[in-house]
């Protein structure tokens, strides 16, 4: 299937591994432009240089952190009419709300709620006025399924959810879609990270968490970063355009409710 968007421009955020990474490449094999900003020089021009390769596509690399007001103007420097834009950032690891401060919550905003909707402000005039937009959050399951241990995630991934709710009804008139991707487990350094953070002296070990983890989805084993890639190439592409304000589970069946 041809997605209609070879050319335009897309304007991405931790996307230099992981998920993001796999959204960069799916998006750059449509024959979209690629603009990532991520915080770690090496493994952001690795990434640029992977994609380049692959696909041929023009890839530009933007040192920078999205949660700063510089970042946000680095990457709208390099790529200042982005037709495409993705919101990812890394949740914090596992805790305890008791120990959690206000500067704890006032970084978990800046990074899962606050920073992509400044980025969206920026970015849906000027999309509106071009008649074509796509904006992608990848989010996470756990504003479905709440986890304890992932607090501070529940709450700012759950505050940008219930904004682009409303926000999303408002620009699809002009062919601006607004959706939220919320993976459960996959195989990325997130999840890695997620885990090392449930150790306990004297519990179980990284290992039989990860098998049990995986043992424990319907799918028996975790995302190919790839799959989510997929969806949000579909989600961006000019076949997608009746789609908004979606919270799409891909999550190998985890979510075990109806609705």
């Amino acid at each position: 299937m041809d997605l209609g968007i070879r050319g335009r421009k897309a304007l991405l955020s931790g996307a230099s591994r992981g998920m993001g990474k796999a959204c960069a490449m799916a998006l750059a094999k449509e024959g979209v432009d690629i603009t990532i900003l991520a915080r770690t020089p090496e493994t952001l021009e690795a990434t640029c240089a992977e994609i380049r390769d692959a696909t041929g596509v023009a890839v530009t690399a933007v040192v920078g952190d999205i949660t700063t007001a510089k970042g946000r103007d680095d990457a709208l420097a390099a790529c200042p009419d982005p037709d495409i834009l993705l919101n990812n950032a890394d949740g914090p690891v596992p805790g305890d709300f008791r120990d959690w401060t206000h500067a704890d919550w006032s970084a978990a905003l800046d990074a899962m709620m606050l920073s992509p909707i400044e980025m969206m402000r920026r970015s849906v005039d000027g999309m509106m006025a071009r008649g074509f937009g796509r904006i992608i959050n990848i989010v996470s399951r756990s504003v479905k399924i709440p986890q304890l241990e992932l607090g501070l995630s529940n709450g700012a991934r759950s505050g940008l959810v219930g904004f682009v709710g409303g926000l999303a009804r408002q620009t699809v008139a002009h062919n601006v879609t607004i959706n939220n991707l919320l993976p459960g487990i996959f195989d990325s350094d997130a999840q890695r990270r997620h885990i090392e953070g449930m150790l306990v002296p004297g519990g179980k070990s990284y290992d039989e968490i990860w098998r049990e983890r995986a043992a424990a989805n319907p799918a028996k084993r975790y995302g190919r970063p790839e799959e989510l890639g997929a969806y949000c190439a579909f989600l961006c592409s000019e076949h997608a355009g009746f789609v908004t304000g979606q919270n799409i589970l891909v999550d190998g069946g985890s979510y075990p409710g109806t609705f």
